[in-house]
């Protein structure tokens, strides 16, 4: 069925996209939410088997999945001009709001209870990585099929990448990628022409993997979350964690929680986060630049790939490689709950640690107040006297 409604005009989508992009709390599952609504509950612009899928052509790249979707969806409704209005307009709020919170965190002198409320929240992030990891389980597990041999690759691939993500962060990509060649050479079994096809997308991923040594350093880590990770999320903390930390030195263990509890608590997508980092390394336009390199290849994918989005879904060699990294992608997310742990510094973190695990895994609540009770048992502490 078309879309019962003339399209909108470009100031239309500014609006109505920044508006998504202020209340867009909570993540991809709300941006989704509010997309349907807008495209196609109460405009009608976009019929609703097209609004699915362009989620499931968005779902097959690297990034985040949910800019990727309203960068589509304004793409569809007018063109290159407005995917460039649209998804700047869902971006820009986030951004905006989580470089003017790091700018207090990461402050020289921020009062305590301020570092009380990043502490607190920060305690939380573990378990909120945990939470993540397990609401992707069920439907990628449905989607590798009843065979013992594909479900016991799974399990492999969920264990190689949670074992990477606890151990070697900077070599994660490689990790994922592996797992998703190997899925194509064990699913290769068609005629040689379909062979061809399939490895048509190896030197694809080979050239992601060779551009390091043309960046620089804050380049790379921004290009690393926004456009070589698969599945995005929190599979992005361990992609910077290493680097932000061990490798360059842009910020304490501490602070980078805090970072990512801020990716959390604001609009928008987590990959935001990748502004914070950028503004503990070179300030303001350290954490734009950061945010341009990260965000440019969705623009980029969805601009490019939008007109062939059917044939990328349809491409067999895409969906193997997807089935080896999704469930490494799972595990990589998992496995970034036990370096954040470690993160710690506070005895008075592992107990709300423990109680955000409750909320979140038995009384079954909502992250974004997971963070924000955490944070506030912070500031009470740091109030009474408790080190932050």
């Amino acid at each position: 069925m078309r879309p019962a409604r003339p399209e909108p005009s470009l100031p239309e989508i500014a609006r109505e996209w920044s508006r998504i992009g202020c209340i867009g709390f909570g993540g991809p599952p709300t941006h989704i939410a509010l997309l349907r609504r807008l495209c196609v509950e109460d405009r009608r612009w976009i019929a609703a088997n097209e609004f699915e899928d362009g989620i499931a052509a968005t779902n097959l790249l690297p990034g985040p999945a949910s800019t990727q979707l309203a960068i589509f969806c304004a793409w569809r409704l007018r063109g290159a001009i407005g995917a460039a209005i649209g998804g700047l307009c869902f971006i820009v709020p986030g951004l905006a709001l989580i470089i003017a919170l790091a700018a207090v965190f990461l402050g020289r002198n921020p009062p305590d209870w301020i570092l009380g409320a990043a502490a607190g929240a920060g305690a939380a992030v573990p378990a909120v990585a945990l939470n993540a990891a397990s609401g992707l389980v069920p439907a990628n597990w449905r989607r590798v099929g009843r065979e013992r041999a594909h479900r016991a690759r799974w399990v492999a691939y969920a264990l190689l990448g949670g074992a990477s993500a606890a151990t070697v962060g900077p070599y994660l990509v490689l990790v994922l990628m592996a797992c998703g060649l190997v899925e194509i050479l064990v699913r290769q079994q068609g005629p040689a022409g379909s062979r061809n096809s399939t490895w048509a997308i190896v030197p694809a991923l080979a050239l992601h993997t060779g551009m390091v040594g043309g960046l620089g350093a804050l380049a790379w880590v921004a290009f690393k979350v926004g456009a070589l990770s698969y599945g995005g999320g929190f599979v992005i903390v361990p992609l910077m964690q290493h680097d932000a930390v061990d490798t360059y030195h842009w910020m304490s263990s501490a602070q980078f929680l805090n970072a990512v509890a801020l990716g959390q608590v604001t609009p928008g997508p987590l990959v935001q986060t990748v502004a914070v980092v950028g503004y503990a390394a070179k300030g303001v336009a350290g954490a734009l630049f950061a945010a341009l390199i990260a965000f440019a290849p969705s623009f980029a994918f969805v601009l490019v790939g939008g007109p062939r989005f059917d044939q990328i879904r349809a491409n067999s060699a895409v969906q193997s490689f997807l089935l080896g990294a999704g469930p490494a992608v799972i595990g990589a997310i998992a496995g970034s709950a036990i370096p954040l742990a470690l993160s710690l510094q506070h005895l008075w973190q592992v107990p709300v640690l423990a109680s955000a695990l409750l909320w979140l895994f038995v009384i079954r609540r909502g992250v974004v107040s997971a963070l924000l009770l955490a944070g506030a048992i912070g500031v009470a502490l740091a109030l009474a006297g408790a080190s932050v």
